[in-house]
């Protein structure tokens, strides 16, 4: 099987990774991101250079698509991420695992903070990989399990099926599509769902995402900021806003701020609030 990785990566850019190196690049959805501006190899505008230099960078700075690929991290990179959202949950006991997925590993099951936050603190959309055995090797060293070495098939459902068969029953699952959302909140539906990597959605998917979801968070998408927003129970940030639509939800963003020592202020508003900066244009 050829050695092959798509990402959607900042902007919503698709980026195609053979053998170590940045072939492709496409074409960015949006012009700025505040988010991308604070990255360790930072975006300021949305051009194709820039987003392969980052790109290039994270092969470089932990191995993204490549044997060398590190699964385990520590400190969070930012407060109200997916990953960290999840890893804190799994350290304070609101959850068992998680769901995600990695490059060169395709859907898996994480069970240590490290390994979540690891895999999905550095990971962006991931739409397609091949099978790096190192990369399964090192996360299956750490507690984690593979949903399909032999293929490294991306599937959220048979991801929870998976988990479940494990004997994880406090399950949070990342899913970037309203149609994932709504088979798992049918066939498991005690399972946290997660809204990520949302920038592009329609109306039509925001609103069938936001109507399953506990978490998302909106990207770029006009449309999920505006659903989201109207029937949120919490928000956290402004910028790049994270919504808990659902009781589940709300816990888990007050676990983290309750574990956080950093400085936050809270006070009752109407959703969404906007930040002094938005990605460019809301799409």
């Amino acid at each position: 099987m050829n050695d092959e990785h798509i990402i959607e990566t900042i902007g919503k850019t698709t980026v195609v990774v053979r053998e170590g190196r940045v072939v492709e690049v496409g074409d960015p959805l949006i012009r700025a991101c505040p988010l991308a501006e604070r990255f360790g190899r930072p975006v300021r505008e949305m051009t194709k250079d820039a987003i392969r230099e980052n790109v290039e960078e994270r092969i470089r700075s932990f191995g993204m698509c490549t044997p060398d690929r590190e699964v385990l991290a520590g400190p969070d990179f930012v407060l109200f991420g997916a990953s960290e959202l999840i890893s804190c949950a799994i350290r304070r006991g609101l959850l068992d695992c998680a769901v995600i997925v990695c490059d060169g590993a395709g859907t898996l099951v994480a069970r240590t903070p490290e390994l979540v936050q690891g895999i999905g603190g550095r990971m962006s959309g991931l739409v397609k990989t091949s099978p790096i055995p190192a990369v399964i090797r090192r996360i299956e060293e750490n507690g984690g399990r593979v949903l399909d070495p032999e293929t490294t098939t991306i599937s959220q459902v048979e991801g929870v099926a998976f988990a479940r068969d494990l004997g994880c029953r406090k399950v949070a699952v990342t899913v970037a599509g309203a149609e994932d959302a709504e088979t798992i909140r049918r066939l498991f539906p005690e399972t946290l769902v997660i809204g990520v990597h949302t920038t592009g959605f329609s109306a039509d998917e925001s609103r069938r995402l936001v109507a399953v979801a506990d978490i998302v968070t909106v990207c770029a998408s006009r449309h999920l900021r505006e659903a989201a927003g109207r029937v949120a129970l919490l928000q956290g940030g402004a910028a790049i806003p994270v919504f808990a639509l659902t009781a589940q939800g709300k816990d888990v963003l007050l676990e983290k701020i309750r574990e956080t020592d950093i400085q936050v202020f809270i006070r009752g508003e109407r959703l969404p609030v906007t930040g002094k900066r938005e990605p460019e244009p809301l799409i």
